[in-house]
């Protein structure tokens, strides 16, 4: 059942009444200006909130935002927590503008993954400061930019800012379940869609890659793959293990699957793709550079694709791939199989159809005997167009925080809700402004941090780059 809860906050106001006079002191005592421990309380209180996707509770995350935009004075009509059930929560707030332009949609998931004490160095449901970071689960996916938007929200509004369009900050659940049946954004544009409709979303998907320390690119996610599963089975009447025969699930599969693995889609590069690879060879060292220039050229180079697939990365952006990811079989160790089973994972280039995957996959696994059925509905989205006043703007900001990065747009090979904002008709690009090494991406594994300077400079940029987009004074 749906409940729209109203957060009392009379108590909030008076702590932070009595707690003003200390606030500038306790903040420069850390050597922090008062805005940033102002971004470092939301930050910290919403991953101290246990906000696991079927476990946790973003219900209790969405109304403790709400607080404390209302206690900014944002008033009632302008902040809403939707509870489509028990323990999940979505925020709506708005900034109200001068209405010039339609409004900008500034995304954010709540839900983080599973985090396991005995698995990790620290708590990860405690915000822990050490070495240079900022330790928890979700500190980068993606209470960074959630506790962002809210921070600025509320500086835009103690600042008496008037953009010229409404600024929208929407907080979803559900997000790491990527399922038809999720009730965060997929649920606010079924049941909302007024609230927040907008020009275009900046969301997750696209940050900043340091290496040996130093910014070599500032990426906007403008596309994502397609995800789609299939259950590849094979059937047999089996029988006593003593009397084996040629014809055996198992070996069926296997074998298949053994084809599978030696199988590469096609090179198929898209407008985002292209520009990335361009990109890349201006900051890519030999033979990475000459080769990724090799399969830019009018004729590609094949030798040079083989060469860039054995890079994981590469590899997943120049086409559509398809692997193994589970596999069972059998029934007791003195019987011949009867069923044997696997599980596989394609990620689809957009723009390529889903139903021409499962021909591949029927070709390349060459058996009748094994039956492919897909697991779940793949979500179809265009790429989001490479706006120029967005991109523009990235890139005249980006030179200030990090002169030495280059802007490349990006397509996801992972997923984000980004696909469901597209095809509502909401362009949607990745950005979030967060600094981290590029060979050091611990989203979803144990001991998941960002870099502390990161944070800070990563807020202050988005603070400053939704000014940029929103215009206005």
């Amino acid at each position: 059942m749906l409940t729209r809860t109203k957060t009392k906050f009379r108590p909030l106001l008076l702590s932070a009444a009595l707690g003003s006079a200390l606030f500038a002191t306790a903040a420069s005592a850390e050597g922090l200006t008062e805005q940033q421990q102002f971004a470092r309380d939301i930050y910290k209180e919403l991953v101290e909130i246990n906000t696991v996707t079927a476990t946790g509770d973003t219900q209790k995350a969405a109304e403790a935002m709400a607080a404390r935009l209302r206690a900014a004075g944002f008033p009632d009509s302008d902040v809403h927590v939707f509870s489509p059930a028990p323990r999940k929560g979505n925020l709506v707030a708005r900034l109200r503008g001068s209405g010039a332009r339609k409004p900008i949609l500034l995304v954010a998931h709540i839900d983080v993954v599973p985090a396991n004490r005995e698995d990790w160095s620290v708590d990860p449901f405690k915000l822990t400061e050490q070495d240079g970071y900022f330790y928890g689960r979700g500190s980068g996916d993606d209470k960074y930019m959630a506790a962002a938007h809210i921070t600025n929200l509320i500086r835009y509004k103690k600042e008496g800012y008037k953009p010229d369009r409404d600024i929208i900050v929407a907080l979803e659940t559900d997000e790491e379940i990527l399922d038809s049946n999720a009730l965060g954004i997929q649920w606010l544009i079924k049941n909302h869609r007024d609230l927040i409709d907008a020009e275009f979303a900046l969301n997750e998907g696209g940050g900043v890659g340091l290496k040996d320390g130093k910014a070599i690119r500032n990426t906007v996610q403008t596309s994502e793959k397609v995800s789609i599963g299939y259950l590849l089975s094979v059937k047999n009447r089996g029988g006593h293990s003593s009397l084996p025969r040629k014809d055996n699930a198992i070996y069926r599969l296997a074998e298949g699957l053994v084809r599978l693995s030696n199988y590469h889609f096609p090179v198929n590069l898209n407008e985002t793709t292209r520009v990335y690879f361009t990109r890349m060879a201006e900051i890519e060292s030999k033979p990475n550079a000459d080769d990724i220039r090799a399969i830019l050229a009018a004729q590609p180079d094949p030798a040079a694709a083989a060469r860039l697939s054995e890079n994981t990365g590469y590899n997943a952006q120049l086409r559509t791939t398809c692997v193994a990811t589970m596999l069972e079989g059998g029934h007791a160790i003195n019987a011949l199989p009867q069923l044997a089973t696997a599980k596989v994972n394609c990620r689809i280039l957009p723009g390529e159809p889903v139903d021409g995957v499962r021909a591949t996959l029927e070709r390349v696994l060459a058996d009748k005997e094994i039956e492919i059925a897909p697991t779940g509905k793949a979500v179809l989205s265009d790429p989001s167009p490479l706006n120029e006043e967005i991109i523009g703007s990235i890139e005249k900001l980006s030179k200030e925080f990090w002169p030495t990065a280059t802007i490349i747009p990006v397509m996801s090979t992972g997923a984000t809700d980004g696909s469901y904002l597209r095809n509502a008709g909401i362009p949607t690009y990745g950005h979030s402004g967060l600094a981290g090494d590029v060979d050091d991406n611990r989203a979803h594994g144990k001991d998941e941090r960002v870099l502390v300077k990161s944070f800070y400079e990563g807020e202050e940029y988005l603070y400053r780059l939704v000014k940029m987009l929103a215009g206005g004074k």
